[in-house]
């Protein structure tokens, strides 16, 4: 009998036998058997991802429950792959540091946010999941285990790719001239090697942090903001939501978001070592950029709790809405150059508004010139319509220099977006990696490239 395993998108895969292996040598010897039998075998974090990356296409569910284990030590963090974010943070927490990616789900597992290179709001400044490895132990297809340090390089022949001008990038392999394994495996999207286990750089807990959620009457004048307050010392967290994802708010917060609020923008902002008032330098900012003054501003732990609450309930609402009308989830993941922030979000506003109008909603990192679409299909023409919409948009992205996916990967829903991003050619090489470290192409069947 076959076994469904869905994503969060609602995409849903099915395989033959799900496996949950306890220690390396378990996860090896399950590897190496369906190596020898030829079996596909497709890797499942937590099931929050949205691009059917852990949907198997047959054969063997690879599960990594079984690694849960976290060691917090002074500046890092030994850490099983299936161990939820929010643990890993708990762990940290209790030594006075934090992790900093922050990907918006924290039910996420490590596991499943080293292959897609995840980041969140805080890449700000901190950039994402690849920034913070300190080492990996990967099993391998052919029943081997090893642990790659920072600073490892790949040792076999492969030919150097370009990356985009872009802050954020998980789209294809990452193959620098002289690339590092743990590189390598970070973002390959699990069809390279399995993760086990992950050493991780924390970072001191910050005494005070001042927070805030800055709501404007207009566009215009909160994209005009971004660019300003790019530059503010020790910002950590520049983050965007435009009206449609108000008026979602709204439902649960009433008459807390003012009223003429037209869109919004989430700040943190780290106040160790700084001279002078940062609230009375916020009120100035404000002052300049035309922000309404019934905006919300915090210093404490529990200030930040509220707006991360604010910022979290919006994607729960949007997965609601897109569950109650029946259709799979159509978000878009691209990023294009700093530069180039404004004129994406122009294309979006316009071809949304005459394409889907009341049917989308815009936020996300526009610190890094990463908002996500959100296009809440309500008919089958509004969903395949929406998905012609996304292959438009990932294209609209790469021809201002940007990429196709900036942190959620391919997986199986949006493999065919990468040929936009890269020649014909570039993939091959790509190819020629996964069939180094893959001769049969058993592992994560489906998920970048089509399957053979």
């Amino acid at each position: 009998m076959s076994i469904l395993i869905d994503d969060a998108s609602g995409f849903q895969g099915e395989a033959e036998r799900v496996v949950t292996p306890a220690t390396f040598e378990e996860a090896a010897g399950v590897l190496r058997q369906a190596n020898e039998a030829g079996i596909p075998v497709t890797i499942s974090g937590a099931g929050t991802g949205i691009t059917g990356g852990r949907c198997p296409q047959g054969g063997w569910e690879l599960s990594l429950d079984g690694f849960r284990k976290v060691e917090a030590g002074s500046g890092f963090a030994k850490v099983g792959a299936g161990t939820l974010l929010k643990d890993l943070q708990a762990a940290a927490v209790a030594k006075g540091q934090f992790y900093a990616p922050d990907p918006t789900e924290w039910t996420a597992s490590l596991g499943g946010t080293i292959a897609t290179n995840a980041s969140g709001s805080r890449s700000f400044r901190f950039g994402s999941t690849r920034r913070h490895l300190r080492s990996l132990t990967v099993a391998f297809m052919d029943g081997s285990v090893r642990t790659f340090q920072r600073g490892d390089k790949v040792e076999f022949p492969y030919t150097p790719l370009p990356a985009p001008a872009t802050t954020k990038n998980t789209a294809g392999y990452f193959l620098p001239p002289e690339a590092e394994w743990v590189d390598l495996i970070c973002g390959s999207e699990g069809t390279l090697g399995v993760v086990l286990e992950a050493d991780v750089t924390l970072l001191p807990q910050p005494k005070d942090i001042l927070s805030g959620v800055v709501f404007f009457e207009e566009d215009a004048a909160t994209l005009a903001a971004v660019d300003e307050w790019r530059g503010v010392p020790q910002l950590r967290m520049l983050e965007y939501m435009d009206e449609p994802s108000l008026n979602f708010l709204r439902t649960s917060y009433g008459s807390e978001i003012p009223r003429q609020a037209k869109a919004c923008l989430m700040i943190e902002q780290e106040l160790d070592g700084l001279a002078g008032d940062p609230v009375d330098e916020w009120v100035e900012r404000m002052e300049v950029a035309g922000a309404l003054e019934d905006s919300w501003f915090g210093e404490t732990a529990k200030d930040r709790e509220r707006f991360r609450v604010y910022r979290h309930t919006l994607p729960e609402l949007v997965n609601a809405k897109v569950r109650m009308n029946g259709f799979q989830k159509l978000s878009s993941d691209f990023a294009v150059p700093l530069e180039r922030n404004a004129e994406m979000l122009s294309y979006y506003q316009e071809t949304l508004n005459r394409d889907f109008p009341g049917k989308f909603t815009i936020y996300g990192h526009i610190g890094d010139a990463h908002v996500h679409v959100n296009i809440l299909s309500e008919s089958q023409a509004d969903f395949d319509n929406g998905k012609q919409w996304m292959t438009a948009a990932a294209a609209h992205s790469v021809s201002l220099g940007g990429t196709v996916s900036a942190e959620h990967g391919l997986g199986k829903r949006k493999l065919h977006l990468l040929p936009l991003m890269f020649t014909s050619a570039q993939i091959e090489d790509m190819k020629a990696v996964k069939s180094r470290l893959d001769p049969q192409w058993l592992l994560g069947r489906g998920n970048l490239f089509s399957a053979r």
